[in-house]
This record gives structure tokens, sequence and C-alpha cells, in this order.
């Protein structure tokens, strides 16, 4: 492990054979630990703009999930399933007995699934910009929105993600891409018994329109909350850390969720009906 400054270390743990990378803020006692999900064939370095405001609450940990960024590569792609299975392994070998979870686009169903195969593990999920399911479909309709999406975000976003994405190869793209837009995101969500906030961007063309979203807020129930930020698109955790931050520490502390007049965009809790 060696530091990164700002009491950041870095290191690498195992996974059945292979080494996971991983950044780790200062260790913040009595507090549960956060986790930051990646998404879709990137690392998990645009992550940090959140993390790093978040690191004054509690511990945070940001890994590149295995195969992508500085973590290695293995003979196969990885599914949803495994790479939520691998997740798993890296709480075991950070001994990380019970966090909370903060995914972003493809790190969103890796949560769930996490949540869903060791509950026990996972105190609270954060969601921004879920991505996977209904609207996703089918795989050209999805490669459609993503790049509706590039324009909208800010261009030091994409100095980080072109050297992932080049990285992560086409093969393993349309492989995995694929199987996300399959993946069962509704069904888990409706089903988790973990308090989930879900934390999407007004201008996020990978999200459902505002009639879908009422409508999954009303099949999941009374454990989840849908908070929306203006302004924002797909990146939410790299191009509004400090809005996102707040959101998510309000929520975090059960106080009511209202905009941060300090940091860009505008963030408003959706009433959503119920059953």
């Amino acid at each position: 492990m060696v530091a990164n400054g700002e009491g950041w270390t870095e290191g690498t743990v195992d996974v059945e054979g292979h080494p996971v990378f991983y950044r780790r803020s200062a260790d913040v006692p009595d507090a549960l630990p956060i986790v930051h999900v990646h998404g879709f064939a990137i690392s998990g370095s645009y992550l940090m703009p959140t993390a790093r405001v978040l690191a004054a609450r509690a511990t945070n940990v940001v890994p590149d999930l295995p195969g992508y960024g500085k973590s290695e590569r293995w003979d196969y792609t990885l599914g949803i399933p495994a790479l939520a299975h691998a997740l798993v392994k890296i709480l075991d070998a950070l001994e990380l007995e019970k966090v909370v979870l903060v995914g972003n686009s493809m790190g969103c169903p890796i949560s769930l699934e996490v949540a869903h195969s060791a509950p026990d593990r996972v105190e609270r999920i954060v969601l921004v910009s879920p991505a996977g399911g209904v609207h996703n479909q089918g795989l050209g309709r999805a490669i459609r929105q993503l790049a509706a999406d590039g324009p909208r975000e800010s261009r030091q976003m994409a100095r980080v993600a072109v050297p992932d994405y080049v990285k992560f190869g086409p093969i393993n793209t349309f492989h995995l891409f694929s199987e996300l837009t399959r993946f069962p995101s509704l069904e888990r969500i409706i089903t988790s018994s973990v308090p989930t906030l879900a934390v999407i961007g007004s201008r996020d063309p990978l999200m459902p329109p505002p009639a879908r979203v009422r409508e999954v807020g009303r099949l999941a129930g009374d454990n989840t909350t849908v908070a929306l930020i203006e302004g924002a698109a797909h990146a939410i955790n790299f191009s509004h850390p400090g809005e996102l931050a707040h959101v998510i520490g309000s929520w975090l502390d059960g106080v009511e969720i209202v905009d941060d007049p300090d940091s860009p965009g505008l963030t408003r809790v959706l009433q959503l009906p119920r059953d």
C-alpha cells in the first residue's frame, strides 16, 4: 500500500489469484465505509471527485473491478453476477464487514446484485444514473443513448474515460454491454429490502421518461428515494461531486434532501406514487 496524498492510499488485493487495484481514504472511526462502484468499460478514477468530498464523513474505497483500469485483465469478460461476486471478495480482503455501496451506471446493477446475493454486507445502496433494463434495450438503442450522452459531459471526463475505453476493447465492450441491457435491474430494486437512494440527472439520455421513473418508484415501495439533479448528465459523480455528496450525506443522516447552494446543479426529491 502506498500513500497518494490527501490521506488516500493505493494498493492491491487478491481476488481468485488476480490482483485488484483500489484507492482508500483515511479511516473514519464509527462510520460505515462507503464503497464506490464504477460504470461500464471504465476505471474507478472518475468516481474520485465525489469520493474525496465524502471522505470527511467515512472511509471511502474506490476499486477498479477485475479487468478494468489498473486491475489485471482476466481471460474472459466478467458479467454482472461475476463482478458482484468479485466485489464481495474485495470487501472480504479489505476486512469491510458492512458497507454503503455507491454505484454509477453499470455499478448500480452490480451493487444491486451484491445486495441480492449478500444482503448482510450492504447497509444502504446509492444508485447514481442506474443503467440496464428495458429502457436501454436493444443494444443499438443503448449505443445511441451513450453517443448522445458524450457531448453532454465535461471535456475533462473524456480525458479520463477514453483511455479506459480503449484498454477495455471492443469485444469486451460488446459482450458486457449486451448483458447489461438485459440485466433485471427493476426486479432487483423491487425485491430489495436494503434502503435505496436513486440519483438521476435531468440531461441523462440513458434514463427512462418521467412516467417510467414514477412507475418504478411506485413498485419499489417506501424504502426507495429518488432525487433529481437538474443539469446533470450520466456521469454525475464526476460532473457534480459537491451536489451528489450533499444529497448522499443528507440521505444517510436521515435529514431532508435539499439543494446545496454552493454546488452546481439544482436538486429536488421526486414525489413518487405509492401503493
